[in-house]
């Protein structure tokens, strides 16, 4: 598929859940805001992208973020660095991992009900998603990105295992290739920008 936009995508800021280690996906079980660590790192990223941009005369047209709290707040303030007037829009698509019976639970617990990280190519945490389904949500967003605008600049904010996959997508990769090309120190980091395109 030839891309008439280009895209980046970035991890929300770190958020009490990282640092809980709980898996935090929608509907929210707590209050899971950016930690001030988290603020700082998300204000740092869009500050070096807005720089680089800038040299390039370019800006972000078109933010769109998960509607959980983290990635809001974390698209709040990078679009004020960015783009001060961009009107961000929340799209459930780009949320975080259904991590079923775990949302709200130990992090590591959702891990070791797995043999193997590919198997969740096909299988959920319990009652939680597959890596197949989040692809198939978040490349839906990019169709119809592409299906509206042309030629502009577009700011996905979402989370690190739907844009991990998001970007094995755009490199031509498969699931099981993406997996095995970004080890877990590979993926997007938190407050992370990285271009898709």
């Amino acid at each position: 598929m030839k891309l008439k936009n280009k895209y980046f995508i970035m991890r929300h800021g770190q958020a009490l859940s990282n640092v809980r280690g709980v898996c935090s996906n929608w509907p929210e079980k707590f209050n899971n805001p950016l930690t001030e660590y988290g603020q700082e790192m998300v204000r740092e990223s869009a500050e070096k992208l807005k720089a680089k941009l800038d040299l390039e005369g370019q800006t972000i047209d078109v933010i769109l973020c998960s509607p959980l709290l983290r990635t809001k707040q974390t698209a709040q303030i990078a679009g004020k660095i960015l783009n001060n007037g961009v009107k961000i829009k929340v799209d459930k698509r780009l949320r975080e991992i259904g991590f079923g019976k775990y949302n709200g639970k130990d992090l590591h617990s959702m891990w070791r009900s797995f043999k193997h990280e590919e198997e969740r190519i096909n299988k959920g945490a319990d009652g939680g998603e597959t890596y197949t389904h989040i692809l198939d949500r978040m490349f839906s967003v990019v169709k119809d990105i592409e299906k509206k605008y042309k030629d502009r600049n577009v700011m996905l904010i979402s989370h690190e295992g739907p844009s991990f996959l998001l970007q094995g997508k755009f490199m031509g990769l498969t699931i099981k290739q993406t997996i095995k090309e970004f080890s877990l120190d590979k993926r997007i980091h938190k407050a992370e920008i990285r271009e898709l395109n």
